[in-house]
């Protein structure tokens, strides 16, 4: 008799309540919109390809969840200022693509592979000048400057990751901070811009943010491309040396710092890989990131809407179990 496994409850379900759900099919409808807003068709319909290809569009979910935990409602400022979000998203992986030299993203060629470079960090740039005009005409002047202060950010953690490529004296502090400034401060903003009151979330989206990146990291050094369904060790052949990777290191793995600094083949990656999984690298890497998950949830507001409340309290464990159900064992 086959065993079926049953899987956690993913970060899209947690936050498929009713009226999220409902706001997330507007959320399409106005992204659709935004991104066929290029005067040149071929722009639209290079963002379009991007926006339409799929995701879980977890930021947009949870701008609609902050809106309606700060006693606001999902109307059309709210759905607006989700799908500028979810095009700052957007925009930033065309970057990161460019950056990567990525072929394929969720089984999808890149635009880099498809257009060339040059059209890619265009269109890229396109994306996100989108959605900080319409965040300035028509949202409000301090939601277009959470965006714009969002991207300054993107590209600072973007520069620091690029700079430090292959570099074994990285520390775990430094990656750390590329993390908050690449991952956490767009799920920060995703808060910030959800309702006028949304600093009272932003330290939840930030430590969520942290976690998130955190846990996916974990994931390219402690799963399998089969569980995956794309290839593991990628950080390790592009030399981003990640937190779990840096802990470890420093650690019970210090045997392993001959492999850091120079480009790896598929054999050493995977002896890599080996003594990782071999080692306590998971288990201390989701010890910390529960703690992460334990300050989001504490610095929670009171929240009167229930299905924001149950969302927002459940979404960081439902994003640990779901990391933990893919770790090589």
């Amino acid at each position: 008799m086959p065993v079926h496994v049953t899987r956690p409850a993913g970060p899209e379900e947690v936050l498929a309540g009713p009226a999220v759900s409902a706001g997330l099919r507007q959320v399409e409808k106005r992204l659709r919109s935004l991104s066929a807003s290029s005067r040149l068709p071929s722009v639209s319909r290079a963002v379009t390809r991007i926006t339409g290809a799929g995701g879980k569009r977890l930021r947009p979910a949870l701008t609609l969840a902050a809106a309606l935990a700060l006693g606001g409602r999902i109307d059309r400022r709210t759905v607006t200022a989700a799908a500028c979000v979810e095009l700052v998203h957007a925009g930033s992986l065309v970057h990161d693509d460019l950056m990567d030299g990525a072929a394929e993203r969720r089984g999808v060629r890149t635009l880099n592979a498809e257009l060339g470079d040059a059209r890619a960090l265009v269109v890229g740039d396109f994306m996100l000048a989108r959605a900080a005009l319409t965040a300035l005409s028509s949202l409000s002047k301090p939601v277009a400057e959470t965006l714009a202060a969002t991207v300054v950010e993107l590209a600072e953690g973007q520069f620091q990751e690029a700079a430090e490529l292959f570099d074994a004296d990285r520390t775990p502090e430094s990656a750390l901070c590329s993390v908050r400034r690449k991952t956490a401060s767009l799920f920060r903003a995703s808060c910030l811009v959800a309702h006028p009151d949304g600093q009272a979330l932003a330290e939840y989206g930030e430590r969520f943010g942290m976690m998130f990146q955190i846990l996916d990291d974990l994931l390219d050094l402690g799963s399998t491309a089969e569980l995956l369904g794309k290839p593991a060790g990628n950080d390790l052949r592009q030399g981003v040396y990640t937190l779990p990777l840096l802990t470890a290191v420093r650690g019970e793995c210090a045997d392993l710092r001959p492999f850091l600094g120079r480009r790896l083949n598929e054999d050493e990656i995977g002896t890599v890989l080996a003594r990782l999984r071999a080692g306590s690298m998971a288990e201390e890497t989701i010890a910390h990131c529960r703690g992460l998950a334990a300050d989001a949830v504490a610095a929670l507001p009171g929240i009167a809407d229930p299905e924001a409340a149950e969302a927002l309290h459940r979404l960081p464990y439902a994003c640990l179990d779901g990391a933990e159900s893919l770790l090589v064992r």
